[in-house]
């Protein structure tokens, strides 16, 4: 037998880059996302949005003035650009007599940012780059940086380079809004390409130390990126918070309705159950009371007396799914199209005439679409016996592409309906059955003064639409019970 020794490897030491890289993924940057973002997208179209109706600002406001309010970052924005654009200008800059000494002599300082030569690049500069932030936030952040720089380099001397105080106010505004709207990676990269950019220049120009107020941008950026980063994870807390109590308001809602229906299948088994074995009772006992009873009124109560039972069994299964949470199947098979024969031989053994007609390509079809279908056509033969006595009812069955089509119609009743305490529940309860399987429902009256109900059961998405037609057709809607003789239950 050959042995193999297997020597321990000693655990890889990771490099520097690695390390930088975890620090970086645990400070929520990717840098996939920020360089589409500072790069490829930095021109990308994002206006800024309107203040939402909930917001602090605007909730307690009247309609009137809080259409206005929404509006108040672009206008407060907008303000500020006006305002730097003024200053930078001279509007609001040194006025003549400063440019003399203590000497009285004339002389103005040659270059300086606020100076009335270069004042309306510098006013542009931090001005444009403010209103472009309302649509293009990285973009305007690119222009804020380049044309400082660019204005900076043409001049020869002043007391603060390369940020004028204009410029200066503009682009740690321009950087806020920018790092609100994108992620945190994308205003980290935008902190330190304006910090190195600063750094270079101030390295290239020579000047002295007094002069330079780079280092005063990199400590005013990295307070506003800190800030802007704060308010992101504040605002993302909120939104969790608020999104995780309409969940829990959601559940305690479902949870409610869960155990109204749990009520209402208790009282229903309590009292229909009752009446069902009542009259299993009278229907199997009524035969001894008759002397000698003719062989069809026999067989007419032995059939009352299975459908009782059967109906009974059904109701204790299905209001058992309700009742109990460790609820098992029955093993006894749920009813598919093989049994409408059947279900159309009890219908017709009540008097109803009852006229089957299919078309199209028989086939298996999944279970749930053919229980669906039983019990669609099931309901919707109850609501004619009970709401259209005495009026013929079809049944339509088509094999179409991708599903089953049904149309269920019965003539105008032959006299007045007589009143039924149905609540309108069985349109409903086919509606949802519908809906389950992604499919459509049309109910209403005919012209001739019957009803239909025609529905579309999906198998697969690739389904033909047989329920297009034209738009006066009529579609079951908030008033399914305008036609309860002949549809509801």
């Amino acid at each position: 037998m050959r042995v193999t020794e297997s020597t321990p490897q000693a655990p890889r030491v990771r490099g520097e880059f690695e390390v930088i890289r975890d620090g970086w993924r645990l400070l929520g940057v990717r840098t996939r996302t920020t360089r589409r973002e500072v790069f490829k997208e930095a021109l990308a179209l994002t206006p800024l949005p309107a203040l939402p109706p909930e917001a602090p600002v605007v909730r307690g406001l009247p309609p009137a003035a809080r259409r206005v309010a929404v509006w108040l970052p672009h206008m407060a924005i907008v303000a500020l650009a006006l305002y730097l654009f003024g200053w930078g200008s001279g509007w609001y800059g040194i006025s003549d007599s400063e440019y003399y000494d203590e000497f009285g002599s004339y002389e103005p300082h040659v270059g300086a940012l606020e100076g009335r030569h270069i004042g309306l690049p510098v006013s542009l500069a931090a001005a444009v780059p403010l209103l472009l932030v309302l649509f293009r936030p990285v973009g305007a952040w690119w222009l804020s940086l380049v044309v400082c720089f660019a204005i900076a380099a043409t001049v020869s001397s002043a007391d603060d380079w390369p940020w004028a105080d204009a410029t200066f106010v503009s682009h740690l505004v321009v950087l806020t809004i920018a790092a609100l709207r994108r992620s945190v990676g994308t205003g980290v990269a935008m902190w330190l390409l304006t910090t190195l950019s600063g750094l270079v220049a101030s390295w290239l120009s020579l000047r002295p130390r007094e002069e330079v107020n780079a280092l005063q941008m990199t400590v005013a950026s990295a307070v506003v990126i800190a800030v802007a980063v704060s308010v992101r994870g504040w605002t993302a807390a909120s939104r969790r918070a608020e999104a995780s109590g309409a969940l829990t308001a959601q559940e305690r809602s479902r949870r409610t309705r869960l155990e109204k229906r749990t009520s209402i299948a208790h009282e229903l088994h309590d009292v229909v159950a009752h009446h069902m074995s009542v009259i299993a009772i009278q229907a199997e006992a009524a035969p001894y009371r008759v002397e000698n009873p003719p062989p069809e009124l026999t067989a007419s109560f032995a059939t009352i007396r299975e459908n009782a039972i059967a109906a009974l069994a059904e109701l204790r299964r299905v209001l058992g799914v309700v009742r109990t949470e460790d609820y098992e199947a029955p093993s006894a098979p749920q009813p598919t199209l093989a049994d409408l024969d059947r279900l159309l031989g009890n219908v017709r053994d009540t008097g109803l005439t009852v006229e089957k007609t299919v078309t199209g390509a028989r086939r298996e079809l999944p279970q749930g679409v053919e229980l669906s279908a039983y019990r669609i056509v099931q309901e919707a033969l109850s609501n004619v016996l009970r709401h259209a006595p005495g009026a013929a009812a079809k049944v339509e069955l088509s094999y179409v592409l991708g599903g089953l089509a049904l149309r269920i119609v019965n003539e105008a009743p032959a006299g007045e309906p007589p009143p039924s305490p149905g609540a309108g529940q069985g349109v409903t309860g086919m509606r949802e059955r519908v809906a389950m399987l992604g499919g459509r429902m049309t109910a209403g009256e005919t012209p001739d003064g019957g009803y239909e109900v025609a529905v579309l059961l999906l198998a697969d998405d690739s389904a033909d639409d047989p329920l297009e037609g034209p738009a006066d057709a009529p579609v079951a809607g908030p008033a399914d019970g305008i036609r309860e003789k002949a549809v509801g239950t």
